[in-house]
């Protein structure tokens, strides 16, 4: 069994971003400065392994109960910037640990600190990179939530860190552990269904118009320079880090990234991760609920050329009939009604079609006249997602969603969206030189970052 490193003398007096960044940026050479911080600690099979969460809204609440209460883990230390959501999170996940963990506001701290094995990112998704390189260097394995970046380059950058740090990196893309997906992408090896051509992404999903409203009072205490991170600077404002950022570029890249990024792993794994296509086109906008305060769209169409097969995605924000997988259909043990399932994926091969429902909904195989071939029904990976991350931080494999598996899928949810910001385009993409036919598109791979926040290009 391989080690896991982390840092067993760091003083945290003092201790500044900027001192933690020079810190990063002296371990380009191997484990660098970080080495000479650091202590190895071996974790046995059957000794718990000690997280700390950075982020702790809805999401990251149940990512950590779960972890703790199925997965095994032991949570030493919750970070967030409000006081509010430490003590949100303390007493939800209270039932599952008696030990109180302990509460902290500054990253650099729960990163420095020698009794964590492993992070949890659970943030605004401009923060999944820097955290994540920043947690590899210190010698942290991490489990991020998807889109694991803002941009393109910084998923590239995020392989890069993973890689020369020897860290662990599991992406929230829990649908790489669940079985019936397996049988999925059995069956396409197989070739059961005859060539697959089309495959045909869906995220139909209901919403309303998004309002700020009252920009509210900072709370004492809040950071929100810290909170806004690499985004242009702004005033302070409620509704956005109280879940108003999935409607703004600047922090999310709208449900396309946010929610859609399942199906989309999803289709690309059952189809062999078959790795980035050649172009990209979109068409979408704002179209039910024009004139609001968002800037992401509520429709969305897009396709993708992977030159053997075409994938598109349609994506709605505003049907009252579309529904997710349900509960009932990831616990127990039924198939969707697929017309108005809003998760759904189709694949059309020559012979059959076979339609899948991400997080629980199960499959259907069919020929024509819609008989029945196959029916298999799924359930939620959630669980075994985590046990999955847990395990391999133990044994050093690489976890079912490693973040160098889910970049691909993560610069195709990317493309899609530089092809719609930048008018609706056709665009052509060069993977070796990575880099559109546009300059316009090109420049959106990656962020802006302001001073304090930037990402280094050797990480």
């Amino acid at each position: 069994m391989k080690t896991i490193t982390t840092n067993a003398h760091v003083d945290t007096t003092g201790f500044t971003r900027r001192t933690f960044l020079r810190r990063a940026a002296g371990a380009t050479a191997g484990l660098g400065a970080w080495t000479a911080l650091s202590a190895d600690r071996v974790i046995g099979a059957n000794e718990r392994v000690n997280v700390a969460i950075i982020g702790c809204g809805g999401r990251g609440r149940f990512v950590l109960r779960v972890m703790i209460e199925d997965a095994g883990a032991n949570c030493v230390c919750l970070c967030d910037l409000s006081d509010q959501r430490l003590e949100q999170m303390w007493e939800f996940i209270h039932p599952v640990q008696p030990n109180k963990p302990r509460f902290e506001k500054d990253y650099l701290k729960v990163l420095a600190s020698p009794d964590v094995d492993a992070v949890i990112i659970a943030t605004p998704d401009n923060w999944h990179a820097p955290l994540t390189i920043l947690a590899c260097q210190a010698g942290k394995d991490v489990y991020v939530e998807k889109p694991h970046s803002h941009c393109m380059w910084e998923s590239g950058k995020m392989v890069e860190a993973a890689a020369k740090y020897r860290r662990v990196v599991q992406v929230g893309t829990q649908n790489r552990s669940t079985e019936y997906n397996h049988q999925a992408r059995e069956i396409v090896r197989s070739g059961r269904l005859g060539k697959i051509g089309l495959v045909k992404v869906f995220n139909l999903k209901n919403g309303s118009p998004f309002k700020l409203g009252d920009p509210g009072k900072q709370p004492e205490g809040f950071d929100w320079d810290r909170w806004l991170g690499r985004a242009a600077a702004r005033p302070y404002h409620q509704k956005l880090w109280q879940g108003g950022w999935h409607y703004n570029w600047d922090y999310c890249g709208g449900d396309l990234t946010d929610d859609s990024i399942h199906q989309l792993d999803l289709a690309l794994m059952v189809m062999g991760d078959p790795g980035l296509p050649k172009s990209v086109r979109a068409l979408g906008g704002r179209y039910i609920h024009k004139g609001d305060d968002a800037e992401v769209p509520d429709v969305l169409n897009i396709a993708w050329d992977f030159s053997s097969f075409v994938m598109t995605f349609d994506m709605t924000q505003y049907p009252k009939y579309m529904e997710k997988s349900s509960d009932v259909l990831r616990k127990k043990h039924l198939v969707s009604d697929w017309k108005q399932n809003a998760t759904r994926i189709e694949f059309y091969g020559q012979d059959m079609l076979m339609i899948l429902g991400r997080h629980g909904g199960g499959f259907v195989v069919e020929k024509a006249s819609s008989q029945v071939v196959e029916k298999v029904y799924g359930q939620a990976g959630d669980l075994e997602h985590y046990r999955n991350f847990i395990a391999c931080v133990k044994s050093r494999r690489q976890p079912n969603a490693d973040v160098a598996v889910a970049h691909a899928s993560n610069l195709v949810a990317h493309m899609g969206n530089i092809a719609h910001r930048v008018g609706n385009a056709a665009l052509a993409y060069d993977e070796k030189n990575n880099r559109f036919d546009s300059p316009e598109a090109t420049a959106l791979i990656k962020d802006r970052y302001r001073k304090g926040y930037e990402i280094p290009d050797a990480v």
